[in-house]
């Protein structure tokens, strides 16, 4: 969700180095584009990865540092490197102090009323004079990660046919996220039988014993790829090669959205305006329950938010994605046959 805004700083910036610091796993995941030239990794967290934090950054003697997150650890390392300009949201008195360049959030006076996260990340750039270029979600996937992912389908004797149902089961962002295993296997089981998917489980790390569960629930036949080999580079040629996601309100959904995939998926206790974009080929399924969103980690109730999601509007929800999509083939057809 942050391609847009790297796309506006590329372009408002067009002369800049500009470089991405994230966490090793994301540096795949971003390969590619052209709205950044370098990707530095974040080594996490402790006294030690701050300092070696700041460290390199005070190296590359940048001039201006785009915070997107709104921890203020997120921006202590570039106050310590001494990056002279530091922009970002300001919502308590640390962050206000790290930055240079403060943003109030969007909303009420003392609340932070939710928008999506694409326009919060776009209003950064736009403070810095930057134009919009759009707001398509954008990533780019390599012929190595195709080859590897037909490689790796073939050993589990799928089909180069085979339309996929690729399923993330799980949610780096705690168990209330997370969608009952049962109700995935029913979900997987009668969109197999009813639209000819074969469904793809494909599980992140500490996921494998989810999705272990999800395919012995299952009565039909599915693969597991549960077996660490993955990245998120990986992933995105998997979801590419897709014909429907469906996932819990995690990553995976806005890879799809990037590469035009339709996908399910299925929302408990976060806030669907988080990220309501590009909701076309998407259907987000949540249940009316009076305490969500809570955005809380784990449920300290009966988490009906997810286990009163029934199986069957999944089903319904991809009948109606895919549908759409084959009428649209086919009047794309009929038009170009009677010219």
């Amino acid at each position: 969700m942050a391609t847009p805004c790297l796309r506006a700083l590329r372009c408002g910036y067009a002369d800049a180095e500009i470089t991405v610091e994230g966490r090793p796993a994301l540096e795949g995941l971003l390969r590619g584009l052209r709205s950044f030239d370098r990707f530095a990794i974040d080594p996490g967290r402790g006294a030690g990865a701050l300092l070696q934090r700041a460290h390199g950054l005070r190296q590359r003697r940048f001039d201006l540092a785009v915070m997107l997150p709104d921890s203020p650890r997120s921006a202590l390392g570039p106050f310590l490197a001494g990056i002279p300009q530091r922009a970002g949201y300001t919502r308590d008195p640390v962050r206000h102090l790290l930055l240079t360049r403060r943003l109030q959030h969007v909303g009420r006076p003392g609340k932070h009323d939710p928008i999506p996260s694409v326009e919060r990340y776009l209003e950064i750039t736009r403070q810095l004079g930057c134009d919009d270029r759009g707001t398509e979600l954008e990533l780019v996937v390599s012929a190595e990660s195709r080859d590897r992912l037909s490689e790796r389908l073939a050993r589990h004797g799928v089909d180069p046919e085979q339309p996929l149902l690729v399923v993330t089961p799980g949610a780096a962002f705690g168990a209330s996220k997370l969608w009952p295993t049962e109700h995935f296997a029913v979900a997987c089981d009668r969109i197999s039988a009813e639209l000819g998917l074969l469904p793809v489980l494909s599980p992140g790390p500490g996921e494998f014993d989810t999705a272990r569960r999800i395919a012995h629930q299952m009565s039909r036949r599915s693969i597991d790829l549960g077996d660490g080999e993955a990245t998120l580079e990986d992933l995105k040629a998997l979801i590419e090669r897709s014909s429907l996601l469906l996932s819990n309100d995690t990553g995976p959904r806005h890879i799809a959205v990037a590469l035009g995939r339709p996908c399910v998926i299925v929302m408990g206790p976060t806030h669907p305006i988080h990220t309501a974009v590009h909701l076309e080929r998407q259907r987000v399924l949540r249940n009316p329950v009076s305490c969500s969103p809570c955005q809380l980690k784990t449920c300290p109730t009966d988490h009906r938010c997810m286990t009163q999601l029934e199986p069957e509007r999944a089903v319904l929800a991809a009948r109606e994605l895919l549908g759409a999509a084959a009428s649209v083939t086919s009047r794309v057809t009929s038009r170009l046959t009677s010219r």
